[in-house]
């Protein structure tokens, strides 16, 4: 991928997947550094594709106990076999301030792919999620915390967005603008008490990825779940179904513990 292309595309797809958009199908981390098996703060992000920790790192790598309950509700080293978790801060070269789409029925599809879900939301804590299984996928979680009423409208908006933005849009951050084409409802199982699930195509200079999001509220919680291919647009991009279901059980626990 040409380096202006890939730093448009940047703009356009969450902070937490930065580092992942190399469009390399190598086991290299973007930043070519080794991914540190433990996934601490800190660390590189895991490249797509790239080698799942051993075991003994795994184990050496538990979720911790402590911390705030939304730090105890993300997804952690050790919490999905054959993946590697890692913590990701904002990338420093990404474009700051809030995305603004062509077409106002379309804004909360451009507010979704930035670092936090919408504007309501509390707090927000960002993992990758680097896979053995599919080489080119590039997975994200993201928990946030919400009142619950905020984290209601937001799926009641996200999910007419989708309805009303299939022909696609654009959307516009500081000097750069990405467009998002073929948007379109997706089938998926969450075990939330409601989710939306859709694709598109996200297009900048010339490149293009596919993208499958899915968000989904459990109580005053919001999980964001995408996977995006950057493998040169070859595969349908999904979040693995694994992923979903140990990020909803972990919130489920945390907010049952109190």
């Amino acid at each position: 991928m040409r380096m202006k292309a890939r730093a448009t595309m940047v703009a356009m797809v969450p902070a937490l997947l930065f580092a992942a958009v190399g469009c390399s199908s190598t086991n290299t981390p973007a930043t070519g550094e080794a991914p540190d098996p433990k996934g601490s703060a800190g660390s590189a992000p895991a490249a797509p594709g790239a080698p799942a920790p051993s075991a003994a790192a795994t184990a050496s790598a538990a979720p911790k106990t402590g911390g705030s309950r939304l730090e105890r509700s993300a997804l952690a080293q050790g919490d999905l076999p054959g993946y590697q978790v890692s913590v990701q801060g904002r990338n420093p070269n990404a474009p700051d301030g809030r995305p603004t789409a062509d077409k106002k029925a379309c804004q909360p599809l451009a507010d979704v792919m930035r670092d936090a879900p919408d504007p309501s939301a509390r707090e927000t804590l960002s993992r990758t999620i680097g896979s053995q299984k599919q080489v080119g996928l590039a997975v994200s979680a993201a928990v946030s915390s919400y009142s619950e009423s905020d984290a209601k409208a937001l799926i009641a908006r996200l999910k007419a967005a989708v309805a009303a933005c299939g022909t696609g849009f654009s959307a516009t951050i500081g000097k750069q603008t990405g467009a998002y084409r073929e948007v379109r409802p997706a089938d998926y199982r969450t075990g939330g008490d409601e989710s939306v699930s859709w694709t598109m195509t996200a297009a900048a200079e010339g490149v293009s990825a596919q993208v499958h999001l899915v968000v989904v509220r459990e109580g005053d919680t919001v999980v964001r779940l995408t996977a995006l291919d950057v493998a040169g647009g070859q595969q349908k991009a999904r979040v693995p179904q694994e992923v979903a279901d140990k990020q909803l059980e972990k919130i489920r626990k945390v907010q049952q513990a109190g």
